[in-house]
């Protein structure tokens, strides 16, 4: 389960996040949409560290950040949850001097510790299931913009992270390669992950995700099932939303 109570975030004397809350049940997708400006990505920024709340509090299998931990403590923890939480950012961040299996296999090994030959071993795994085994002696500059963003992916699965998170997963795809990413992403929930999904794109997360959370200047305005988020909204600010982006 990942949990998030009365979260909060300011910089420079701004409030960014207000009071935000939501569960994650495991081997469930999250959907998180908003227009820009709305929090969202600073939202996913706190779920994996790199920003530190400063109010409420995450908890991410077993590991829990609190807003008045000491720095010294909140900076263990978030090495903790880093073990856990994997993220797939907008700009990959791919290591352009190692291949496809050596960016896949650099953190198992240096962090994890695992031997060279079992991260490899599940390296090829992970690549024979986002379809580029072929692929794992090549750089990721060869690459197109579908496969590189499969490559981490699986660089991402290969922590076995307890929670993997995405921001604008679809913002470089063309409509036949996100849905070719949407269904590679639900494979991968039914074979036991939990995601949280930062979107404006609501066909994408239609199908995908088993809730929404709708956000509007950094706070929660609407939070519940798929279905009844794009179909039935109790807020008409979430109405409003939907009929635009759709």
């Amino acid at each position: 389960m990942i949990g998030v109570k009365d979260l909060s975030k300011q910089s420079n004397g701004t409030r960014i996040l207000r009071g935000v809350s939501f569960e994650v049940a495991p081997q469930t997708v999250l959907g998180v949409i908003g227009a820009s400006g709305s929090g969202k990505t600073t939202l996913l920024r706190c779920l994996n560290g790199l920003e530190r709340i400063d109010g409420g509090a995450i908890e991410c299998d077993e590991v829990r950040l609190d807003a008045n931990l000491s720095a010294n403590e909140y900076a263990r923890r978030v090495k903790e949850l880093r073990r856990k939480v994997g993220t797939v950012f907008q700009h990959l961040y791919l290591f352009p001097h190692l291949t496809v299996l050596g960016n896949i296999i650099e953190a198992p090994i240096h962090v994890l510790q695992q031997p060279r030959r079992k991260a490899q071993d599940e390296a090829y795994e992970l690549l024979d299931a986002v379809g580029l085994k072929d692929k794992a002696r090549r750089y990721p500059e060869t690459l197109s913009g579908g496969e590189q963003q499969r490559v981490a992916i699986a660089r991402a699965l290969a922590m076995h992270p307890a929670l993997l998170m995405f921001d604008e997963p679809t913002s470089a795809l063309d409509p036949k390669r996100s849905a070719g990413l949407r269904s590679l992403l639900r494979g991968f929930v039914e074979r036991g992950h939990t995601m949280v999904i930062v979107s404006h794109a609501i066909g994408f997360l239609d199908g995908l995700a088993d809730r929404l959370l709708y956000m509007e200047n950094g706070e929660v305005v609407e939070y519940g099932e798929t279905n009844q988020v794009l179909n039935s909204p109790g807020d008409p600010r979430t109405k409003d939303f939907v009929e635009q982006a759709k």
